[in-house]
């Protein structure tokens, strides 16, 4: 496996984090600023320095690239696989009237099966439920491949997300990539670090990643009466005061981040599903617990794992950037020093991350985690 990384702002030169060389048939990653994947001009110089044809881009809520947090930038990863290979598939969710889990069947359907390791997506996150999404992937998948990756963010203005394969990023797009090769090897995990408070209550009502009654009380009303003076600075204070939703006959809890608001219906849309008569309770914020997550993630990633990862693939939730504000690098050097300093390391801040949680082959869509995707050949 041969990674090139390279950084670009605005009207600068190209910063290298790697030495500059030309690879062959590279899968490359440009994970940057909505307003910057907006810039036709922009995209052309990302696409002469990195003349390939195999192109993912997705917008951010900040920009990863080794130990580093970045905003209002393009971070761009260039990654050739030696021994194994990948296809990628896309559809945009517009196409589908919005149905999640038509497009998740459907791009599920085009990738090819065989010698298939992994699946990995970078979702629009304007339009998508991401449960939804997860599921028509999973409709009809082999229990031993495994799915993980983000959903796309816009900062904290929760405005529109962009995404495209080789083409200008534009709203709706979903992108499926999947990995082939019996070298390869593949690990992941996801880990949180939040603590709920409150009293633990009940969703009675509810239309998949809609909520309008907790506790049989308008779910908004309930809500704003929890953040007091920051009910104001909703949608955006949500991201600091996340739900913690344990769906009826589960044992584990998901986190679930507010998306939007509706004050005509006192109701709120969730990045995923919130099932009626789940329990539910307020999380908040301790930055040495959420830096703790990161590290907990790193380790399980970690644990069965018979290669040092050569590529670090990082999704972390832009309520974690948010709350650890000037100490948000902390997570991403307990990552590192937990992987390993040897590998390269991309990703991005998101509306939302995907991967199997708690030993299980499935996925879900969670919030305020850090997800992690390590491979190497």
């Amino acid at each position: 496996m041969k990674i090139v990384q390279a950084l670009k702002k605005e009207n600068l030169e190209w910063q290298y984090i790697t030495d500059k060389s030309l690879l062959v048939n590279p899968l490359v990653f440009v994970f940057g600023n909505r307003i910057i994947l907006e810039n036709k001009a922009f995209i052309e110089e990302i696409k002469k320095e990195f003349p390939y044809n195999h192109i993912v881009f997705g917008s951010t809520a900040g920009e990863i690239m080794d130990s580093n947090v970045f905003d209002n930038t393009a971070s761009v990863t260039a990654i050739e696989f030696e021994k194994s290979s990948f296809i990628v598939k896309t559809e945009n969710i517009l196409d589908h009237n919005k149905d999640a889990a038509a497009l998740g069947k459907k791009l599920y359907s085009e990738m090819p099966k065989e010698n298939l390791k992994h699946l990995f997506v970078v979702s629009e996150g304007s339009f998508t439920n991401g449960s939804s999404l997860i599921n028509g992937l999973e409709y009809d998948i082999d229990k031993n491949i495994s799915i993980t990756g983000g959903i796309c963010g816009d900062d904290a203005r929760f405005e529109k997300t962009l995404a495209s394969y080789n083409e200008m990023p534009r709203e709706g797009e979903v992108i499926l990539i999947g990995f082939y090769g019996d070298s390869l090897e593949i690990s992941f995990a996801s880990s949180g670090g939040w603590q709920p408070f409150g009293p633990e209550r009940v969703i009675t009502r509810s239309d998949s990643n809609i909520l309008y009654e907790i506790d049989g009380q308008p779910a908004l009303e309930l809500y704003k009466k929890y953040l007091g003076e920051k009910a104001d600075e909703l949608p955006q204070a949500s991201l600091l005061y996340p739900l913690n939703v344990t769906a009826p006959e589960k044992q584990q809890a998901l986190v679930r981040t507010i998306l939007s608001i509706d004050n005509e219906n006192q109701s709120m849309v969730l990045a995923g599903d919130v099932p009626e008569n789940s329990k539910v309770q307020l999380m908040m914020a301790n930055i040495d617990g959420i830096a703790h997550g990161a590290l907990l993630a790193a380790e399980y990633a970690m644990e069965q794992r018979k290669t040092k990862p050569e590529i670090a693939i990082l999704i972390s939730c832009v309520g974690r950037k948010l709350a650890m504000n000037q100490r948000v690098e902390e997570e991403i050097e307990q990552v590192k020093d937990t992987i390993g300093h040897t590998a390269a390391i991309t990703g991005f801040y998101s509306y939302g991350e995907i991967a199997p949680f708690g030993g299980s082959h499935y996925s879900q869509l969670h919030n305020q985690t850090m997800t992690l995707t390590l491979l190497s050949e």
